[in-house]
């Protein structure tokens, strides 16, 4: 890709704003996870040693535009500011008054928060004025949250317009160099692990890949409308009759092997009881719930044979520990690979964390939506204005 770098600007001198994705849950003034904050601190620290004044704005939550932080505090940034304060090792000012005052320069290595952008008219609908206003605020401006480059809002796109320099971060040209590694100059041979619960929630992200992958899993219930493809009595699980079409296309088209055993229930619960079987002895009243052991095994050796390896979603209802063993072996199979593997989704993340393979996926995603959008083959609106502004655009 096309865009400038952070690390490749002079910013001695410079005021920096970058847009970051400080995005955390906060109850009564308490963070619970701090991952999102913890995985800005490179770009923030990086911009300091290189002598710039840092300004920081991010979005927290969903409150109501054009009305006052001091009439929905719930949503301020304060409690991200002393969270960024105690990493760091420094004063993080939280400036509220940004659109209505000049801030006055605080010097280099200095940091300061925006207060939550959500607040400010226009923000969501990308507004002009807004925009200019942002831009208004630095030298340089970076983008470097890519949770946030699926929308094009007026801290993501339309302050990259205005700014007199737009780059990339290196949080976002990390995701960027790696999705591009594993979607426009993949390895060979590649692999794509989809799974979830409906086929029409992961549509576009499954035709997409199967015109790029040499072989497509599929999990969860997008796996029940595949196998009722197939003529499999999938009894009272979730699928979706009216895609089996669309999965048989697809099936036509690309290599998706399919289950040959899975366990099954009577119904989804903590406590139900699990039951291995063949898929040709499925009965009407039950529900798979997860794959069988044998085509664990089987699966665990496709990705065995991989270069490039995709993943976004479970293979079962990997929340109960008797449904999970699937999941498991999937995410221990793509740990122990020698490929390069970029996995990314909330429910993907959770399972990395459950089976602890964290350091062992060449590349974990920090953007969900964002992930996903680009896997089905969508731009990037903040990623587009960048590449634009780096060609002259």
């Amino acid at each position: 890709m096309s865009f400038l770098r952070m690390d490749q600007q002079n910013l001695q001198g410079k005021r920096v704003l970058i847009r970051e994705d400080l995005n955390v849950a906060i109850k009564d003034g308490v963070i619970s996870n701090d991952t999102r904050i913890r995985a800005a601190l490179p770009t923030i620290e990086m911009a300091r040693a290189a002598g710039a004044e840092v300004i920081i704005m991010s979005h927290l939550g969903r409150p109501v535009e054009a009305k006052s932080i001091e009439e929905q505090a719930e949503f301020s940034l304060q409690p991200v500011a002393d969270r960024l304060a105690k990493l760091l090792g420094c004063d993080v000012e939280v400036n509220r008054d940004y659109l209505s005052t000049v801030p006055t320069s605080r010097g280099s290595g200095s940091v300061t928060l925006l207060e939550n952008v959500r607040i400010n008219a226009g923000e969501k609908a990308n507004d002009d004025a807004l925009a200019k206003s942002y831009a208004a605020l630095c030298d340089v401006f970076v983008m470097d949250a890519f949770g946030t480059a699926h929308r094009a809002q007026a801290s993501t796109h339309g302050v990259a317009r205005y700014a007199l320099i737009a780059c990339a971060g290196p949080l976002l040209a990390s995701e960027l160099d790696a999705l591009e590694r594993s979607l426009k100059n993949p390895e060979r041979p590649m692999l794509a692990v989809v799974g979830g619960a409906k086929v029409s929630s992961k549509l576009e992200v499954l035709k997409n890949l199967s015109t790029k992958v040499d072989q497509l899993i599929v999990g969860g219930g997008i796996a029940n409308t595949f196998l009722a493809a197939r003529g499999v009595n999938v009894g009272k699980s979730l699928f979706e009759p009216d895609l089996i079409d669309t999965a048989q296309a697809l099936m036509e088209s690309t290599s998706i092997p399919m289950p040959t055993d899975v366990i099954v229930a009577k119904e989804v619960d903590v406590n139900a009881v699990a039951v291995t079987k063949l898929v040709i002895d499925i009965e009407d009243d039950d529900m798979i719930l997860d794959i069988g052991p044998a085509t664990a095994m089987q699966f665990a050796k496709i990705i065995g044979n991989m270069k490039t390896i995709i993943w976004n979603g479970p293979i079962g209802v990997f929340e109960f520990e008797q449904f999970s063993k699937g999941t498991q072996a999937v995410a221990k199979a793509i740990a122990d690979s020698a490929g390069f593997s970029i996995a990314g989704g909330g429910e993907t993340i959770a399972a990395i964390d459950k089976y602890a393979i964290t350091d062992k996926v060449s590349y974990i995603s920090t953007g969900g939506g964002a992930f996903l959008e680009y896997v089905q083959g969508a731009v990037l609106p903040a990623v587009e204005i960048l590449e634009k502004r780096a060609n002259g655009g």
